[in-house]
């Protein structure tokens, strides 16, 4: 059996102090609130943690660093996705020296390549990786939809161990359809509004941006899902909704970060070319916090 990801992952931020350089000290900090609940793992270095505005060398550091802040508490999924199969490889076994369990990949995108192409190169990259594989299919962001075919195809291979999809529940529900009876592949939803539907319908996990701000929440959320306890998931899930909503409201993760500082996590600001968000975004979380009984510092 291959060693496959499940639960609740939480996507960490990067904390940036105003210098624009990484807050090293802060990033323990919140590693230990995110991971101080029970949730089921930690990925490290992915888009909600900013990497597409760092160096290659930063991103390293910010790999290693979370690994041994982690310190085997939970399983690490590494971003390691490069826009050319052997870079990727490259990160992706300086991310299993590190501790990394699994790395996270992007299709290609921006000049985008046949089905054919994306499915060499993730064939490469597992073929040459000392971790597991996550596809990550976000065609919002990379005009590039991975169809369930090819999912299914990938997910065939040894190396391949999971699907991260920020996509439309018709796209999960195929996928899942068609990995189902596939030992060791593991489906997770990417998107914060879809994670219980996703779960009803048989998805094995998820990632939320708001895990960083509501540990407690998902963790209970889990929780109650794994206890068959629909109504109350449901119940709680329709609590943080308005949360899940202004996660994107404005670039993120700024508003992740934002709520965390309001609860004194040093979370930081964006890295430049994103932007922080605005007081009004942030009038509107406090108060979507308070009324889950969180106090503003």
């Amino acid at each position: 059996m291959r060693n496959l990801p499940k639960g609740m992952f939480v996507p960490v931020i990067t904390p940036f102090k105003e210098d624009q350089s990484i807050d090293f000290e802060g990033f323990k900090k919140v590693i230990d609130y995110v991971l101080g609940y029970g949730l089921d793992g930690i990925l490290i270095a992915g888009s909600t943690g900013e990497y597409r505005t760092m160096s290659h060398e930063e991103q390293k550091e910010v790999i290693k660093k979370g690994c041994e802040y982690v310190d085997g508490r939970v399983p690490v999924l590494a971003g390691v996705g490069m826009y050319t199969a052997e870079n990727t490889i490259e990160l992706a076994n300086y991310a299993a020296k590190c501790g990394a369990a699994w790395g996270m990949v992007l299709p290609p995108y921006y000049q985008t390549t046949t089905e054919e192409g994306v499915e060499d190169f993730f064939t490469e990259i597992a073929d040459g990786s000392e971790i597991g594989i996550v596809i990550y299919n976000n065609p919002l962001s990379t005009s590039v939809d991975l169809t369930p075919e090819l999912i299914h195809k990938l997910a065939q291979h040894e190396n391949i161990v999971g699907l991260k999809d920020t996509a439309d529940m018709e796209h999960t529900c195929k996928v899942i359809s068609k990995t189902k009876d596939m030992e060791g592949f593991a489906v997770f939803q990417g998107y914060e509004h879809l994670i219980l539907p996703a779960y009803l319908v048989g998805a094995d996990g998820g990632f939320g941006i708001l895990m960083n701000l509501l540990p407690k929440e998902y963790t209970e959320l889990h929780e109650l899902i794994k206890a068959g306890k629909w109504e109350e998931a449901a119940e709680l899930n329709l609590k943080m909704a308005n949360l899940y909503s202004m996660m994107e409201a404005e670039p993120y993760p700024g508003p992740v970060k934002a709520g965390m500082n309001l609860i004194g996590i040093p979370a930081g600001g964006v890295r430049k070319p994103l932007v922080q968000p605005t007081q009004k975004l942030k009038n509107e979380m406090k108060k979507e916090m308070e009324k889950l009984g969180y106090k503003i510092s």
